[in-house]
């Protein structure tokens, strides 16, 4: 199975409360809607395991998928466009990891 996962901070003057209203009602709504996808969570990072360390990111977006190939069709689309745009309003510099099973 192929997944997507998205490790990201907000941006310095985003609302930490508008952002996660923003992905509880519409983002893992719109993306769990998509044909390709199986599965989107969305996880606050909240620590390091052994340390007291702040996490490097904030949150964790994991997409699983169907079809990576459905998905790349998906992207493309204008509501897809409108929730990246959205998606950038909040975050700054996300990284992308395209994932397979072993």
């Amino acid at each position: 199975m192929d997944s997507v996962i998205v490790l990201f901070n907000l941006k310095e003057d985003a609302d930490q409360a508008e952002y996660q209203a923003w992905a509880r009602d519409r983002d893992m709504v719109e993306v769990n809607r998509l044909p390709s996808v199986d599965h989107f969570r969305i996880l606050r990072c909240v620590g390091l395991l052994g340390g007291t360390d702040a996490p490097p990111y904030q949150y964790a977006e994991v997409i699983d998928l169907n079809s990576m190939e459905k998905f790349g069709e998906d992207l493309q689309s204008d509501a897809v466009g409108r929730l990246a745009t959205e998606f950038r309003q909040f975050t700054d510099n996300p990284l992308f990891i395209h994932c397979q099973d072993l």
